[in-house]
């Protein structure tokens, strides 16, 4: 357990080089374990536990302990009496309960109605992806502040405590199993080179998609076709969740 650490901030941006000029490439949320690396003045270099993902955050205070036993099932959750945040997905350890709000952190309150259990799993993919729909297009995030579109998938299998790689061109190769077909079901992942949507219905999919600047639902066959007009990509793999 050396040098494993727990973040204890809503959204802690990873970066690909020591700098803050340097390229976002995923973030790390309330609750979420790591391991150092590599200790510099300003940065860590930093391997996160859930998909073993590499990268640097800014050198801050992290704490060693936490246990947590719930997780924040809504977009936000809002802290009482501040402006800020907990993201979905961000998992705590309740410290004190009182009536309908749940101490996570020293003086740091959200309503109990905003989280579950950490074992729940929540198998309807439609009303997870939806809770992000008209979240602005960033490259690297995974909250309501910015999410990019291998977030977006990666988020429902994290929120049901399964993994799943980080970046399409990991998630791309995760499953072996390749459709190639016109008839399309709910939970059919779509990917492009560098993109990824997933299915909602026979005729639609939801994606957090650049050309657009936030997460949105497009037609399925529309999208396949701007693609390949815009981008000169052709669809390369689906599979199902």
């Amino acid at each position: 357990m050396k040098n494993n650490y727990y973040s204890i901030y809503p959204c802690v941006n990873v970066y690909e080089y020591p700098s803050i000029n340097s390229k976002i490439s995923s973030q790390i949320i309330y609750g979420e374990k790591f391991k150092v690396l590599k200790k510099g003045k300003n940065f860590l270099k930093i391997r996160t536990s859930y998909d073993r993902y590499y990268g640097y955050i800014k050198n801050k205070i992290f704490v060693k302990k936490i246990k947590p036993t719930h997780k924040v099932k809504v977009l936000k959750a809002k802290i009482y009496k501040s402006n800020k945040f907990l993201p979905f997905s961000s998992e705590i350890e309740i410290l004190k309960r009182k009536k309908k709000h749940v101490m996570f952190k020293k003086n740091k309150w959200i309503k109990k109605e905003d989280i579950i259990h950490i074992n729940k799993k929540e198998k309807n993919l439609i009303k997870i992806l939806k809770l992000f729909l008209n979240c602005k297009y960033m490259w690297g995030g995974k909250t309501y502040k910015g999410i990019d579109c291998s977030a977006l998938i990666q988020i429902y299998y994290k929120f049901n405590n399964k993994f799943f790689p980080r970046d399409t061109i990991d998630q791309i190769k995760f499953k072996k199993e390749n459709k190639n077909k016109k008839k399309y079901k709910i939970g059919d992942i779509i990917y492009w080179k560098g993109h990824v949507a997933i299915c909602i219905s026979s005729k639609k999919l939801i994606h957090a998609y650049g050309p657009k600047k936030k997460v949105i639902i497009m037609g399925i066959d529309e999208t396949i076709n701007i693609i390949e007009r815009t981008a000169n990509l052709k669809v390369k793999k689906i599979f199902r969740v």
